[in-house]
């Protein structure tokens, strides 16, 4: 269990981003989910669709629900929090934190590629915190380590060139 408190809400935000993440790996991309809210209502999800329809190494599930948020939301993107199945990466973390979300909460943590260890060396206009959003995780690591197993062993395989993109 978490060493801190998930709401009845962060968790079902956090099982929607499973069920996405489950979807897009029937779809042929990394099992990995995210959704954003606001005030505890989902305004964007999306999957990873790095691998199909076609490659494109930015098309993570955080950044890809990000380009969902409606515009006329970001005004209160202080308040959004991000729930993944994944811990983010750089790339994720640092859309996150340009875009000012509030909370990132997430399922299992990414021992590969997690941004984690990155927030403490972050440059000094994030001094103090100010607008780093709360880290939170892993969360569900019971339900989302086998999902991070499965993206680790099928990124490697098309890292090492057997699968090709």
């Amino acid at each position: 269990m978490p060493a801190f408190d998930l709401t009845p809400a962060d968790l079902q935000h956090l099982h929607r981003a499973v069920a996405l993440a489950l979807e897009t790996e029937k779809n042929g991309n990394l099992p990995i989910g995210a959704v954003i809210t606001l005030n505890g209502e989902m305004i964007a999800e999306a999957g990873n669709a790095m691998l199909s329809p076609y490659y494109h190494p930015g098309r993570h599930a955080e950044i890809e629900a990000l380009q969902r948020v409606p515009v006329a939301l970001w005004p209160r993107s202080r308040e959004m929090t991000c729930y993944s199945t994944l811990e983010p990466c750089t790339m994720c973390m640092g859309a996150l934190l340009l875009h000012g979300i509030g909370r990132v909460i997430f399922g299992a943590k990414d021992h590969a590629g997690g941004a984690d260890s990155l927030l403490a060396h972050l440059p000094p206009y994030y001094a103090e915190g100010k607008g780093v959003p709360q880290w939170r995780g892993p969360a569900l690591p019971e339900i989302c380590d086998p999902l991070y197993q499965r993206a680790l062993s099928r990124f490697d395989q098309l890292a090492c060139g057997r699968g090709g993109f």
